[in-house]
């Protein structure tokens, strides 16, 4: 083998997980712990059924998330490789062969779909519903501008559909409006950073040619307006009756630990680093005590309530 062929070999990344579960992609992972908010916002998590059931909600959305997400780089092969990123994913790189891709894609689809509905048919329809949804983003609505935004966003919100669903806990509309236009921010946000750090012709996204960094800037602040209002209205009715501990009224003093939350993450986003949001705000200090604070704040008033 020639030296350059070596060298080629050498500088390739090495990776602990094989390919077969990369391309799940458990850096994704912690995305479908979006189906415990409903569960920890009812302050019924700790309860041992609810619990149990709760986890497997959050077990099948893993597994059909990480089949969509075979889905997508099945479909993506070949714009991946114009990626400086996402070239490297197992399905781009060749690492893990379209035949493999693809029956590791029918197990997880099988067992998603049946822990699912053995856990209750309204949590195998949402799963369902995800399912078809996010496959026809894949299959060619990705390329549409807006319904791209919106399917993605749908993505998180049937996660936090789903713990409640599993469960039998009411979603209260701020709730949902919470989940949604969060996820909103947080899509749009993720756009606009690939148009500032990439460009709309870099082939590597074909909606972002119909978007221009002034448009994704309205969505996602307009998004981050409408979140904070959104949880500050369920703050205030959810824990309208609760007896604050020490006189303080926690869930009112959490909206702002909350708002200082979205608008560092805006600060990432509006820097062209939201691409990776988990990587940048895990190392963004101020997200993180805001962060910190927040969830203190939360889980006083939720166990004040429970109490």
């Amino acid at each position: 083998m020639a030296e350059a062929d070596v060298a080629g070999l050498d500088a390739r990344p090495r990776y602990l997980l094989p390919a077969g579960v990369r391309v799940l992609r458990p850096r994704q992972w912690p995305k479908n712990l979006l189906v415990l908010a409903a569960p920890v916002a009812a302050g019924r998590l700790w309860e041992p059924s609810v619990g149990w059931r709760t986890l497997l909600a959050v077990v099948a959305f893993v597994l059909v998330s990480g089949a969509v997400y075979i889905v997508n780089d099945l479909c993506d092969r070949e714009a991946d490789r114009c990626h400086p990123q996402k070239s490297l994913r197992p399905i781009a790189s060749g690492a893990l062969s379209v035949t493999s891709a693809l029956a590791l894609l029918a197990l997880v689809v099988a067992g998603g779909l049946l822990l699912g509905f053995w856990r209750s048919t309204g949590l195998g329809a949402v799963l369902v519903v995800y399912l078809v949804s996010q496959a026809a983003y894949s299959f060619g609505l990705k390329h549409w501008p807006i319904i791209d935004l919106a399917l993605v966003t749908s993505g998180f919100l049937l996660r936090a559909i789903a713990g409640g669903v599993a469960d039998g806990i009411p979603l209260s509309q701020w709730f949902l409006l919470v989940a949604g236009f969060g996820s909103l921010f947080i899509v749009a946000g993720k756009r606009y950073s690939e148009m500032v750090t990439l460009g709309a012709d870099s082939g590597t996204r074909r909606s972002l040619v119909g978007y221009t960094p002034g448009f994704l800037t309205v969505i996602w602040v307009m998004s981050a307006t409408l979140v904070v209002a959104s949880y500050s209205l369920w703050a205030f009715e959810a824990f309208a009756h609760t007896n604050h501990w020490a006189g303080v009224p926690w869930a009112a003093v959490s909206i702002a630990p909350f708002t200082l939350g979205i608008l560092s993450y805006a600060r990432v986003v509006e820097s062209g680093r939201a691409g990776a949001p988990e990587e940048a705000l895990s190392h963004d200090p101020v997200f993180l005590v805001m962060g910190a604070l927040w969830l203190a704040c939360t889980v006083v008033a939720i166990v004040t309530r429970a109490s």
